[in-house]
């Protein structure tokens, strides 16, 4: 559990600092890409993987080759997400990407379906469609095909990204080298996909790109670890994680970005919480009613 809460803090804590980094004119994508080299260097501090034997990579290669180009990838994806569709249905898409490692929890990790976790899942979705409903009707440019792309992208990304951190988490003792190296591709990459543009670098960018990459080390690691700790319920880690997060983030825009909260995102918080006490103590509920 305090794995899973650690997690939820540092991803808004993440969403926080880009929300600022944008009014501080630091680009993003140049923080992203910092971001990774920091998140090479804390990993090797404070998880010192094992280097010496390299085949115990084989058997995961496709996790970290996957994760090495799906995180700056998803990244690039969501920034023109927000740029041509809006913050609005661009974090919707990202937040529905829950379905997704739902869905695998029970296909693919043999996840038993209790009754409590059934309810608390509906409830979940329900808290999501509600969290996320807002008025959007500007027009953001590019065409509609392009837009529904761009949606289909984050969503279909994010949720994969899950699923990987699932599998990574499975490879025991293994994972920090699964990660270290899924973290070095994907600072290849993204610093190929800078200098292939011939962007040039601001000292604020590499500032904050060093504190998201601290922010953002913390989130993965946290988020792993909670996957290990409740190994036999993914499902709760992947509902949990996405209900903290949007809930949070919700009153954190209400109380400090001043973001407006209508009475269907109200309803859609306390559904939440009621989907978070069904997922973690349906059983205990149950026996105090009996």
């Amino acid at each position: 559990m305090i794995y899973l809460l650690a997690s939820i803090l540092c991803s808004v804590s993440v969403s926080v600092l880009l929300k600022i980094a944008r009014k501080q004119k630091i680009d993003i994508e140049q923080a992203v890409a910092v971001n990774y080299i920091v998140a090479v260097a804390l990993t090797m501090w404070v998880l010192q993987p094992d280097l010496h034997q390299p085949q115990q990579f084989l058997p995961t290669w496709w996790i970290f080759a996957a994760l090495g180009v799906l995180l700056p990838g998803v990244f690039i994806i969501m920034g023109r997400a927000v740029e041509q569709v809006g913050i609005v249905k661009s974090d919707a898409a990202q937040r529905l990407s829950l379905f997704l490692p739902i869905l695998a929890s029970f296909l693919i990790f043999g996840e038993t379906l209790t009754e409590g976790r059934l309810i608390g899942i509906v409830l979940a979705f329900a808290a999501l469609l509600c969290l996320l409903w807002k008025a959007d009707t500007a027009k953001k440019g590019g065409t509609l095909t392009q837009q529904a792309g761009l949606l289909l992208g984050v969503w279909a990304g994010y949720g994969v990204i899950d699923i990987l951190f699932k599998q990574l988490a499975k490879s025991g003792t293994a994972f920090s080298g699964n990660l270290l190296v899924a973290f070095c591709l994907a600072a290849v990459l993204m610093f190929g996909w800078l200098f292939a543009k011939g962007s040039k670098w601001r000292p604020e960018s590499i500032i904050g790109g060093a504190v998201l990459g601290g922010l953002n080390f913390l989130n993965i690691l946290t988020y792993i670890r909670a996957h290990q700790t409740l190994s036999e319920n993914p499902s709760i880690v992947f509902a949990g994680m996405n209900m903290g997060v949007i809930v949070l983030g919700t009153l954190i825009g209400a109380g400090f970005f001043k973001e407006k909260i209508s009475s269907i995102n109200a309803a859609g918080i306390s559904m939440a919480l009621v989907a978070v006490v069904c997922l973690f103590y349906w059983e205990t509920l149950r026996s105090w009613v009996s």
